[in-house]
């Protein structure tokens, strides 16, 4: 696998970006994955290298950059990675400050200018984007599908927070605006997503253009989906591989 970092330039400061692609085969067509709250580390890199091993270009922008290169890593006596409700209520807090100063209007911008300095990559293929997003990022992902729907037609959120919102801006209210394929994997447990938010998104797309699917994972809480995750569910995370592979197949391969 080829690994670099990549300097984005944005209009609030340079945002590092993680680039991984095989090493023959290229171009590659393109695949963003929107970080979890925690922001970017090893983790997200393997899931990055996950995605990348079957034939695409991967880049994980750090979102939190205007904050500088920060992540959050709390572990159980196991090693597993701490739920953020199990927190003590000041890091609880720390962390939510991190989550509150990225708006999805930031993280839309910072993904149009991540997507034009990809242009200039040699590895890049040229065509439909994908996306994979978790938690916030599963929000990230609806935003940014909404704002270019020309580029982004693979799109995927995992436990996504906050999709149905009080007020005339909640994010699922742009469905309208996407294009290709929508997936979700949701937690039969999360808290972010009780059976109204889920019903909430499978009307906001009905009817509209996009092809929206997605699997309720019985019994699993939120977060199930990163591998070193303390709630992490393997059959809930592979079957939503599954389906986002083939989904990624069908439109950026055109299989």
């Amino acid at each position: 696998m080829h690994e670099q970092t990549i300097s984005v330039e944005t209009a609030d400061g340079t945002m590092k970006t993680f680039l991984v692609h095989p090493e023959e085969g290229g171009p590659f067509p393109p695949v963003v994955l929107f970080m979890d709250v925690w922001g970017i580390r090893e983790q997200l890199f393997d899931i990055a290298r996950h995605i990348a091993s079957v034939g695409y270009a991967v880049a994980l922008p750090n979102l939190y950059y205007r904050k500088g290169e920060v992540f959050f890593d709390y572990r159980q006596p196991d090693g597993s990675t701490i739920s953020l409700k199990d927190l003590p209520e000041d890091e609880q807090q720390k962390i939510q400050e991190f989550r509150l100063h990225l708006s999805d209007a930031m993280a839309v911008a910072d993904t149009g200018a991540l997507m034009a300095r990809l242009a200039e990559e040699d590895a890049i293929r040229p065509g439909p984007v994908g996306s994979i997003g978790y938690c916030m990022g599963g929000r990230h992902v609806l935003r940014v599908a909404a704002a270019y729907p020309d580029l982004f037609q693979a799109t995927a959120g995992l436990h996504p927070t906050r999709l149905v919102v009080e007020g005339p801006d909640s994010p699922h209210r742009e469905a309208g605006k996407i294009r290709g394929e929508y997936y979700c994997g949701f937690g039969g447990e999360d808290h972010y997503t009780p059976p109204e938010v889920i019903a909430g998104v499978r009307a906001a797309f009905n009817g509209q253009p996009a092809t929206y699917f997605d699997t309720l994972h019985e019994g699993v809480a939120h977060g199930y989906a990163i591998p070193d995750r303390d709630v992490y569910d393997k059959h809930a995370a592979y079957r939503d591989w599954e389906q986002v592979f083939a989904m990624y197949d069908r439109v950026l391969r055109g299989r």
